[in-house]
C-alpha cells in the first residue's frame, strides 16, 4: 500500500506488538479521553464520495479548534481520481494521513479488508474517538474495529432508515448506530427512529445536515464552473441523471425499465448523465436515445453547477435527494423507498419507483403539480458548528488529570 504511514497486515501487526487473535488489547484508544494539556485525537474516516462532502466542513472546524487533533483516514472504497481524489482537492480537504487503498470487492471482502487495515491505524494513532460518516461499508467496518478496541464511535448522519433490509446500506446504518457513543442526526425522522430502537437520549444530538453545509459553502464557487459552457447548456433547459445502486444497474431487466422511462423523458427534455464506473459497464450493451448524453463522472463543483441549473434530477442517490431539496430543484428518486423522508414530506423530492410506468407517472405528476418544497429545519449551513458543540460536550468529562 502506498501510505503516508505504513499499516502492516494483520499477522505482521500482531507479531510486532506481541499479541495475536483474541489477545488483541482493548482500550488502546485512550477511551477515557486525553490529558489536560493535549488535544483529543479524532480519526475521521471517509470511504466514498458522499462521505467527503459531509466530512469536509466538520474536519475544517475540528482542525481550527485547539481541543481537537483530527486525523483523516481514507479507506479507498472509492479509489480513482474522479471518484475521490478530485473531491479532496475541491472540498479543501488535506491529503489523508492514512490511505488504506482497499479498492473494490464483494461486500464481505471489502468490509473485511477495511477492518484488517484500519485496526493498524487505530493501534498506531490511539485516538480518543473514531468519527464515521453515512452508511457505506467503511462506516460499519471502522465502527466495529473501533468499538472492539475500546474506542468511542461518533456517527455522522445517524438514525436514517429506509426499513428495507435488502439494502446493504440499511444494515450498515443499523450496525453503526447500535454501537455508536455519539449520534449526530440530520433530520427529525432520525430522532424518532433512534428513540424507537432504544438508544439513550443523552447520546443523540440533532445537529442538521453537513452535506448542506458543504453545498452552501461551495455554491457560489460552483456556479462559476465552466461546465455549462463546455456542454453547450448555458441558458438551456435540461435534466440530470445519476444511477449507481446495484439493485438498479446490476439487474438487466430493472435497468431496462429505468432506461425506457429515461428515453421517453428525453424526448421532452435533454438528459445529461455523468456515469458512475459500475454503471458504465452495464450501459455498454444498451442502445441509448440521442436525448441522453453520457459523460464521465464530474467533480464536485461541476456537478453542483449542473444540478443547480437543471430543471429536474433523476437519481437513486441519497445525498442528491438532500441537495436538490436545499436548492429547490425537483427530484425524482428512482427507488421505492427513501431513508430521507423529509425530502419528500417537506422538500422537492418524489419517490418515482423503478418501473417505466411508475417513473413516467411521477414525471407527469411533477409537471402538472410542481412541489414548492422548503428547506428543512437546521439545514442552514451551520451543522458543523452544532456538531462541534455536541462533541465538546461529549468530551468535557473525558479529560485525564496530569
Amino acid at each position: 500500500m502506498n501510505r503516508t504511514s505504513t499499516v502492516q497486515n494483520e499477522g505482521q501487526q500482531s507479531q510486532t506488538l506481541g499479541f495475536r487473535g483474541e489477545d488483541t488489547p482493548r482500550d488502546v484508544g485512550n477511551n477515557r479521553g486525553a490529558p489536560l494539556n493535549e488535544p483529543f485525537c479524532i480519526l475521521c474516516v471517509a470511504g466514498a464520495r458522499p462521505n467527503f462532502m459531509k466530512l469536509a466542513p466538520l474536519f475544517r472546524a475540528l482542525d481550527c479548534h485547539p481541543e481537537f487533533r483530527p486525523v483523516l483516514v481514507h479507506t479507498g472504497q472509492h479509489y480513482d481520481d474522479s471518484m475521490s481524489g478530485q473531491f479532496f482537492r475541491e472540498l479543501g480537504l488535506p491529503l489523508p494521513s492514512h490511505n488504506l487503498e482497499v479498492g473494490s470487492g464483494s461486500h464481505a471482502q471489502q468490509t473485511a479488508e477495511i477492518m484488517k487495515r484500519f485496526e493498524g491505524v487505530v493501534l498506531e494513532e490511539r485516538p480518543s474517538a473514531v468519527l464515521v460518516v453515512g452508511d457505506v461499508n467503511s462506516t460499519a467496518a471502522c465502527a466495529l474495529v473501533s468499538k472492539k478496541l475500546g474506542v468511542s464511535v461518533i456517527h455522522v448522519e445517524a438514525g436514517l432508515r429506509s426499513f428495507d433490509r435488502s439494502m446493504p446500506e440499511e444494515i450498515n446504518r443499523l450496525v453503526t448506530d447500535a454501537i455508536s457513543d455519539l449520534l449526530l442526526v440530520t433530520e427529525e425522522s432520525g430522532l424518532h427512529n433512534l428513540e424507537k430502537e432504544g438508544v439513550g437520549s443523552e447520546k443523540i444530538h440533532f445537529v442538521g445536515n453537513l452535506m448542506i453545509d458543504s453545498l452552501f459553502f461551495h455554491l457560489e464557487h460552483a456556479r462559476s464552473s465552466p461546465i455549462l459552457d463546455e456542454l453547450g447548456l448555458r441558458g438551456e433547459r435540461f435534466g440530470v441523471v445519476t444511477l449507481h445502486r446495484p439493485s438498479n444497474v446490476d439487474d438487466a431487466v430493472q435497468l431496462q425499465e429505468i432506461l425506457g422511462a429515461l428515453q421517453v423523458i428525453s424526448e421532452d427534455l435533454p438528459l445529461y448523465f455523468p456515469v458512475h464506473p459500475r454503471t458504465r459497464v452495464r450501459l455498454e450493451s444498451q442502445k441509448m436515445s440521442p436525448g441522453i448524453r453520457l459523460s464521465e463522472p464530474l467533480g464536485y463543483l461541476d456537478f453542483v453547477c449542473l444540478m443547480s441549473n437543471s430543471a429536474v434530477v433523476l437519481t437513486d442517490s441519497g445525498g442528491i435527494q438532500e441537495e436538490t431539496t436545499a436548492l429547490g430543484i425537483p427530484c425524482l428518486t428512482l427507488r421505492n423507498n427513501t431513508e430521507r423522508p423529509i425530502t419528500v414530506d417537506e422538500g422537492t423530492n418524489r419517490l418515482a419507483g423503478t418501473s417505466q410506468e411508475s417513473i413516467l407517472a411521477a414525471w407527469q405528476e411533477m409537471k402538472s403539480s410542481p412541489k414548492p418544497g422548503r428547506v428543512p429545519k437546521l439545514w442552514d449551513g451551520n451543522a458543523a458548528g452544532r456538531s462541534m458543540v455536541a462533541m465538546r460536550g461529549f468530551f468535557s468529562q473525558r479529560r485525564i488529570p496530569n
